[in-house]
């Protein structure tokens, strides 16, 4: 039964025709849907605990208010959906890699394998961050700047989309190390050029920072100094795997 839910990967000298790639996607798609529902429906059961974790971001005593007949429940389900998303992202990064795995070699595929399980680990890992550091400051700025001007309402929905992409947000800005060392892996990037080129990838991530949703000079700084130091483990990473490539490369060549 279990053979039939979880779809078989190919090897990489398999051969497969594009009605057995469609059948394998279809089947892995399946696989992530099937994740999705489960996780869906126990986030919805808890969906007023995650709001109320959420509004906890907000300064003490700011209300927060929906509007129309249909906002409170589409707001429920938006924050169930979201919080899915971020339980089954290490299921949905595996079925991808699984899929395309086959297309490199069985060494290759050992080491994105573990980028996988990094690439998950740094994305709760800037989830964690930027719910305990930048939001709690960036929204205390944002709602109470000017607030002797203004009757400080929040709109449920506004709030939630802001807060869920500044999360995603973050969430992809420490997949840095991923990417970074992927374009090392092509031969677009090396980490000597990454080591002469230091000031120039600090201005790279400040840029980044400031495009990043918060806006305030305080979550900015909070923002610059994580990326910095992701830009210094991607530069060390490469270091690593470039001696280890190159290891390799020799091996097979003896051969």
């Amino acid at each position: 039964m279990a053979g039939r839910i979880v779809p078989r990967r190919l090897g990489h000298d398999e051969e497969a025709s594009l009605v057995e790639h469609l059948t394998e996607l279809r089947h892995r798609l399946f696989v992530c849907i099937l994740a999705i529902v489960p996780a869906f429906a126990l986030a919805y059961a808890f969906h007023d605990r995650l709001v109320d974790r959420l509004i906890d971001l907000l300064p003490a005593g700011t209300p927060l208010v929906t509007f129309g007949v249909t906002e409170p429940f589409i707001t429920s389900l938006k924050v169930s959906f979201y919080a899915a998303i971020a339980l089954v992202l290490p299921v949905l990064l595996w079925q991808i890699w699984a899929f395309l795995a086959p297309a490199v070699t069985e060494e290759t595929q050992r080491v994105i394998g573990a980028f996988v399980v990094l690439s998950t680990v740094l994305f709760a890992a800037g989830l964690a961050f930027c719910y305990t550091i930048v939001l709690p400051r960036a929204l205390t700025f944002l709602v109470e700047y000017d607030s002797d001007l203004y009757v400080v309402q929040i709109r449920a929905s506004y709030f939630l989309s802001f807060v869920a992409l500044t999360l995603l947000a973050f969430g992809l800005a420490f997949q840095m190390p991923i990417f970074v060392l992927a374009l090392v892996r092509i031969g677009a990037l090396t980490s000597a050029r990454m080591r002469r080129n230091r000031r120039i990838g600090y201005v790279v991530m400040l840029v980044f920072a400031i495009l990043l949703p918060t806006v305030d000079p305080v979550s900015l700084a909070l923002e610059v100094a994580p990326l910095l130091a992701l830009y210094e483990l991607s530069i060390w990473l490469s270091v690593v795997m470039e001696r280890r490539w190159e290891r390799t490369a020799t091996q097979a060549e003896a051969l």
